[in-house]
């Protein structure tokens, strides 16, 4: 009786350790538990790995591999589900599709200490899978922080790119954005708190940082105008079982303006970008709306591209019109 009280003291002792450090793959950095991807709705796609930076960061790789690339990087706080859409729409167009999860979110790992996330170091990443996965003569489309993250990519790695789309997305370098909140400044919780239907950035930096609990699900049916099913909202909370797993994308929305001068370099190599360039934004984004003009009048190849903007759809589009989107991109694409 001794022996198995022991035995019992002993297994409570590790169900409380496993509990409270959950899974913790090395100190301080988590990786959610792959139980909780099991059986989401429409998204039935192989996990791909590449270590880098001592992390494990995970992308999908559809389509046939010897077809052209195209390359869709998510923004906040979603993931590679926001894409599962208009994946199979380029891969029966015959395109090899790469979806990476940026550090933080999705399947990749996710650092607990806000300090391990920056600009640079998600760019360093996607740099590194871009060239280690040799990826050549790429399509691309990038939304929220994946114009942030890919268009900085795109412009130190421009041999590799083809043309570029983006929908709801920028690349600020502080021209026209004085009065604009900067920094992280806002950390004590406010119950009070509320994202209004027509949120402009400043108000999002503002909950992002003092909202009690960010809830990516919510955050998803909030920049959708269709209503999410409770198992596509359910998708998205996936990833982050606690706060312990949110580190990344709390501190993301404070970290937009932080590399204002190396975008400003970036902009000289996109006002010389002759290749084709497209923009497609959401007629109802309060995020981003009026950031295309910039992009449409100091890119050369920019110029006579059929942009559009999206009808009926909010910041996450691809969730909005994503089918719809993809067979306008296969278009382009093939134009």
């Amino acid at each position: 009786m001794k022996a198995i009280r022991t035995i019992s003291i002993i297994a409570a002792i590790m169900a409380t350790f496993i509990s409270s450090h959950g899974d913790e793959i090395k100190p301080g950095v988590y990786r959610t538990p792959e139980a909780r991807f099991e059986n989401l709705p429409g998204y039935n796609f192989e996990a791909n790995y590449q270590y880098i930076d001592g992390y494990r960061i995970h992308y999908l790789d559809e389509g046939p591999v010897n077809g052209p690339v195209v390359l869709l990087i998510h923004g906040e706080p979603s993931w590679s589900y926001l894409y599962r859409t208009m994946i199979p729409v380029f891969v029966n167009a015959g395109y090899r599709t790469i979806v990476p999860d940026l550090l933080g979110f999705g399947k990749s790992d996710k650092p607990a200490d806000r300090a391990n996330y920056s600009y640079e170091g998600q760019l360093d990443i996607i740099n590194q899978l871009v060239t280690e996965l040799d990826l050549q003569e790429m399509s691309a489309f990038f939304q929220d922080w994946g114009g942030l993250v890919g268009l900085r990519v795109v412009t130190e790695n421009p041999d590799r790119f083809l043309r570029v789309a983006i929908g709801n997305t920028g690349l600020p370098d502080g021209e026209g954005e004085d009065g604009l909140i900067i920094g992280s400044q806002f950390t004590t919780p406010n119950s009070d708190i509320r994202l209004p239907p027509d949120a402009g950035f400043n108000q999002w930096l503002v909950y992002s940082q003092t909202v009690p609990e960010l809830e990516a699900g919510f955050l998803l049916q909030w920049g959708t105008v269709n209503d999410l099913a409770s198992d596509v909202i359910a998708a998205y909370n996936a990833p982050f079982p606690d706060a312990r797993y949110m580190a990344g994308a709390r501190v993301m929305p404070t970290l937009v303006r932080s590399q204002l001068a190396s975008n400003r370099e970036a902009w000289t190599v996109l006002e010389d970008w002759q290749k084709p360039f497209l923009t497609a934004f959401s007629d109802s984004d309060s995020i981003t709306n009026g950031g295309d003009p910039r992009f449409q009048t100091n890119i050369p190849g920019a110029a006579g591209q059929p942009h559009i903007l999206v009808e009926s759809a909010h910041h996450f589009l691809q969730e909005d019109k994503g089918e719809e989107l993809a067979r306008y991109l296969v278009e382009w694409f093939q134009d």
